[in-house]
C-alpha cells in the first residue's frame, strides 16, 4: 500500500523520508510543488536548540528535540554544532539569571570566556549562558537535503493524490478544515549581510519587550527573528515588528549599523491551544501538526511517532489478494 502525505513542508518531507527509512511506499502530495515562500518553513529560524526552548516549553520539547541534529544529519542537512549563546544588556541581567533557573545544559561564561568566543559581545556584555550541545542549520537548505533525498528515491511532490490509501496530513494551518483547535501564531523575520559581524552561533538576545535571536548563514549573513503574534495573518512584515528586530540586533552588536537587509518575510505557524506538537488520528486520518514554533527541531520526532503509527495501522488491514 502507497501512503499518501499531504503538504510538503517540514512535516511532511520529515515524514516521507522517515516511512521510506521503513520501506514503506509514499506519494507526497502538495499543490503549491514543494518548499517555498508559501510555506511558514521557508521563513524559519533553524535553531537546533532543545535546551534554551526549555526556558518556556514542556519537557518533552527538551528531550524529544535532543534527537534533531542527528537526524538532519543523517538526512544530508548541512549541520552546525557551534552551540548557543544566551545574553543580556546591562539593565536586563536579572533576565539571564531567571533563564539559567529554567534551563539545564548550559555554562555560565564571564567576561573573559566570552571573550574566547567573541571579543565584541564581551565587550557589551559581562556574562552569558553557553549552551554547548546545540546546533542549527539553514532550514532552506535543509529542505531542498529532503525534498531532493525523496527524488533520488523516486518520490516527487504531486499537486494531487494519484492513489487511495492510508493518509498523513502535515498540512500546517490549512488542516484546520479538520482541526478546529488549530491557530495561526505569526513570526516576522530579517536576513541581514553584515561582513563585519562574526558571531560564532546563534545568540540570543533576552529583552522583556523585544527578545531577538540571530542565527549565523555564513558568508557574513545573518537571520533575525523573534515576533510572536497571536495572528494568523500572513502578510509581509510590519515596520513595527522590523524597528524592534533591528534595533535588538543594534544594541546586541554595533555592527550591525552598517549591515545591508537582504530579505524581510513573515508567515503564520501552526499551533494547538497548549502549543505542544502532536500526532493524532481523526475519522482514519494521521495529522502531524501544531509545530508551533519547533519546526525543525520537532519535526524528526514527531515522523518517528508518525511512522511507528502507519507502521501498527497497516498491520491491521488484511492481506492483499492476487487475482
Amino acid at each position: 500500500m502507497t501512503v499518501t502525505i499531504l503538504g510538503a513542508g517540514v512535516a511532511g518531507l520529515c515524514t516521507a523520508t522517515e516511512l521510506l527509512r521503513h520501506g514503506i511506499a509514499v506519494q507526497l502530495v502538495d499543490p503549491s510543488g514543494g518548499p517555498g515562500p508559501q510555506g511558514c518553513s521557508w521563513w524559519a529560524g533553524g535553531m537546533l536548540a532543545p535546551f534554551c526552548e526549555g526556558e518556556s516549553a514542556d519537557p518533552q520539547i527538551v528531550a524529544q528535540g535532543q534527537e534533531a541534529a542527528d537526524w538532519w544529519q543523517q538526512a544530508g542537512a548541512e549541520v552546525t554544532r557551534a552551540g548557543s549563546l544566551v545574553v543580556t544588556l546591562q539593565r536586563d541581567r536579572q533576565e539571564l539569571d531567571r533563564f539559567a533557573r529554567r534551563t539545564s545544559g548550559h555554562v555560565r561564561l564571564d567576561r573573559d570566556e566570552l571573550a574566547g568566543l567573541d571579543p565584541v559581545l564581551a565587550d557589551r556584555h559581562a556574562s552569558a549562558l553557553h549552551f554547548p550541545t546545540e546546533a542549527h542549520l539553514a532550514p532552506r537548505q535543509a529542505l531542498s537535503a529532503l525534498r531532493d533525498g525523496l527524488a533520488r528515491q523516486g518520490v516527487t511532490v504531486q499537486p494531487e493524490a494519484s492513489a487511495p490509501g492510508l493518509t498523513v496530513d502535515c498540512r500546517g494551518l490549512a488542516a484546520r478544515d479538520l482541526l478546529p483547535d488549530l491557530r495561526g501564531v505569526r513570526g516576522e523575520m530579517a536576513v541581514l549581510r553584515a561582513p563585519g559581524v562574526t558571531l560564532p552561533c546563534p545568540v540570543r538576545l533576552l529583552h522583556p519587550r523585544h527578545p531577538l535571536y540571530i542565527v549565523p548563514r555564513g558568508d557574513g549573513v545573518f537571520m533575525l527573528g523573534a515576533t510572536q503574534i497571536e495572528s494568523a495573518a500572513r502578510g509581509p512584515a510590519t515596520l513595527r515588528s522590523v524597528v524592534e528586530l533591528l534595533s535588538a540586533a543594534y544594541a546586541l552588536d554595533p555592527g550591525f549599523g552598517e549591515a545591508e537587509v537582504l530579505e524581510l518575510g513573515a508567515d503564520a505557524r501552526p499551533a494547538f491551544p497548549d502549543n505542544l506538537p502532536r500526532v493524532l488520528e481523526r475519522e482514519g486520518r494521521i495529522h502531524v501538526n501544531g509545530l508551533f514554533r519547533h519546526g525543525f527541531l520537532m519535526a524528526p520526532a514527531l515522523a518517528r511517532q508518525a511512522a511507528a503509527l502507519v507502521l501498527a495501522k497497516l498491520k491491521e488491514l488484511p492481506p492483499c489478494r492476487s487475482s
